[in-house]
């Protein structure tokens, strides 16, 4: 990714590639092998404070030149026999690699040369800073500072001192340079020998395609997102949950052509049930409507349930159009087996006190004495918030309100007791509806849970929502394959709907790395190759979202994809609508490179778009498959505002089109 960012020095007679050693040389090899230009080492050792290594008083870099935090000096009382003391010892290193590295051969001529100073990665910039005063004096052309990863601080003082600073990320807050590594561990006097003695220059090492077009060459055209029917075929062979994803909850393309997808999958491959990123009360509504049950007698009615923000997610043409398509499916088929109709199902758990309402009102059906000992244990909650799941959680978290954690365990394990005696009525109607009771008690008991650890870091209640989604589709599947396997039916088969950020791999990417976990990585680990994984993208257009939580809806204009990122190298193939698959060796080494990936949800912060809307990701290792469709367009509400009719000012603004 970095070497992209330097792309335009590419070839250039007059490049030469410095890698500070040790840490840097890696990443200035990969640097000088792919703008073909030479590769030296520049070493700078830094100047720890004594009796305490970690804290840079300043650097001493090559030819002697020492460079020194005078205010950290002053601040610290470092006298000048101890900074004495410790450039001696250091110089005593720096001149020991020197001879590690060459031998008696002298350093690269770097007079009237473009240099590219290359490290891991910048804290302080101190070393940097004494590598580029010290190149200063061998008169160079210009000095190019290229990093992976640094804080914003450090990169705006160093550019008052070279030419150019480029940095692929700048992480807020910044922590320290490893957090940005999955593989941190530390370059050894060998390997830089090895990666100097290895040819990098133009002459010496066969010119390789670029990224963009290798996906040229491989990629599949989608026409509207959507991949013929043979790629399709040999993608899905006979897994039996299918997760599509969307790198936004506001793109008009992703939603058609996930809708498309799975009419086929439905048609063609035998899947009957639809598990979507909603809450399971709203969602079952639709699901009661597309099976000819219910009150509701249009779709628009049946999608009604949907009122929490935001709301444009399920209720807007796209899935009226789809869930209508549904209940046409389903009225077409033979009364003597239920188990072939197609169900649409939730996922969530943001319906807290909803799916409260919904455990009484079956009980009350069925049980009106548990019914009155469900409503005195769900009235818990009632003292502590007001329909607020948020408020109930920071008043459990912080002893303002009490904790109900209690009476949700204990209202999910009564309902379970008594499932067979509620089982007493017969057919599949009673199974369903026991079914859907018990969700919505297992979504009282995760939720509650959920809103209690929002309040103890995001990492803990992202992997409480995201495990609640697997064991959600874990019991869909068991309570399918249950009825089908009664009527000697094959295993059920589910499509799942949800967010990139849910859909794709943990482990790929850099959240990864803190502990979290999505719904695509445990689908994966419990159901191995009986799962596919397949990723939306796109590089610009407009998106429906909002400036902030609870907000209106507004068509927004998506920004053109960051440098560095998977977007921009599909739109630099020049490809309007592809599919591109991960098994395919011909783009291995392309989609195994770790990039950004942008996500936007229900909110859309242009002004802070790297930081809020982009994480680096391993493409390969996420996803079995990406689509990418280059431009794209804001998904419409069933009920559009003037603000999203009006959409936003695009910002080329008069002189623009």
């Amino acid at each position: 990714m970095l070497a992209e960012l330097l792309s335009s020095y590419r070839a250039k007679p007059d490049v030469i590639v410095l890698g500070l050693a040790r840490g840097g040389v890696p990443v200035a090899f990969e640097v000088a092998a792919a703008l073909r230009a030479p590769l030296d080492a520049f070493i700078v050792r830094k100047l720890g404070l004594p009796d305490r290594e970690e804290f840079a008083i300043g650097a001493v870099a090559a030819g002697g030149r020492i460079v020194l935090n005078d205010d950290v000096v002053r601040g610290l009382r470092v006298s000048p026999d101890q900074i004495r003391a410790v450039v001696e010892r250091e110089t005593r290193e720096l001149e020991r690699r020197e001879t590690a590295y060459r031998g008696a051969k002298p350093p690269a001529d770097v007079a009237g040369k473009t240099v590219i100073l290359v490290d891991d990665g910048l804290a302080t910039g101190a070393s940097m800073r004494a590598a580029v005063i010290a190149l200063r004096e061998s008169e160079p052309a210009e000095i190019v500072v290229a990093v992976p990863a640094a804080p914003e601080s450090t990169t705006r003082e160093l550019a008052s001192l070279a030419d150019d600073v480029v940095c692929a990320s700048m992480p807020t807050p910044f922590l320290a340079v490893g957090e940005s590594y999955w593989d941190f561990s530390q370059t050894t006097d060998e390997e830089v020998r090895t990666l100097l003695a290895t040819p990098t220059t133009r002459a010496e090492v066969a010119v390789e395609e670029s990224p963009p077009d290798i996906i040229a060459r491989v990629a599949v055209d989608c026409p509207g997102g959507v991949p013929p029917e043979s790629v399709l075929d040999e993608l899905i062979g006979d897994a039996r949950i299918v997760l599509i994803g969307e790198s936004s909850h506001g793109t008009h393309e992703f939603y058609e052509a996930r809708a498309e997808i799975t009419k086929w999958l439905i048609e063609h491959r035998g899947f009957t049930a639809v598990s979507a990123e909603a809450d399971w009360p709203d969602a079952y509504r639709v699901n009661r409507w597309v099976h000819g049950l219910g009150r509701d007698h249009t779709a628009d009615e049946a999608l009604a349930g949907f009122e929490r923000f935001p709301s444009w997610m399920w209720r807007n043409t796209v899935v009226r159009d789809f869930v209508t398509w549904m209940r046409h499916h389903n009225d077409s088929l033979a009364d003597d087996d239920p188990t072939d109709r197609v169900g649409f199902y939730g996922l969530d758990l943001y319906s807290m006190h909803r799916s409260m309402q919904e455990v009484v009102g079956y009980l009350d059906t069925v049980d009106s004495v548990a019914a009155q000992r469900a409503r005195a244990r769900y009235s818990c909650f009632d003292r502590a918030s007001d329909e607020d799941g948020q408020a109930y959680g920071y008043a459990a978290a912080f002893g303002a309100g009490p904790s109900c954690e209690r009476e949700a365990v204990s209202q999910l394990a009564e309902i379970h007791r008594n499932e067979l005696a509620y089982l007493s009525r017969d057919g599949i109607v009673a199974e369903d509806e026991l079914f859907c009771a018990k969700q919505n008690a297992q979504t009282v008991r995760n939720a509650e849970l959920y809103y209690r650890t929002m309040f103890r870091g995001r990492v803990t209640s992202w992997n409480v929502r995201d495990g609640h989604m697997a064991q959600t589709l874990d019991s869909l599947l068991d309570h399918l394959d249950a009825q089908r396997s009664t009527r000697a039916r094959g295993p059920a088969r589910i499509v799942v709907w949800a967010h990139n950020s849910h859909v794709g791999d943990a482990r790929a990417t850099e959240v990864g790395a803190d502990g979290q976990l999505t719904l695509g990585q445990l689908v994966r680990q419990r159901h191995g190759d009986a799962c596919r994984l397949i990723g939306f993208s796109t590089h610009s257009g407009t998106v429906t979202a909002a400036d902030s939580w609870g907000g209106d809806a507004h068509r927004k204009v998506v920004r053109p994809a960051l440098p560095g990122s998977i977007e921009e190298v599909f739109h630099d193939s020049g490809r309007q609508s592809f599919i591109v698959r991960s098994g395919d060796e011909q783009a291995a080494e392309t989609l195994e490179t770790v990039r950004l990936a942008r996500a936007i949800g229900v909110i859309y912060l242009p002004a802070t778009e790297r930081q809020s809307h982009y994480y680096h990701v391993r493409p390969a290792d996420q996803y079995d498959a990406m689509i990418h469709i280059d431009r794209t367009h804001a998904l419409r509400p069933l009920e559009p505002t003037s603000l999203w009719i009006q959409g936003q000012t695009p910002e080329t603004y008069p002189s623009g089109l």
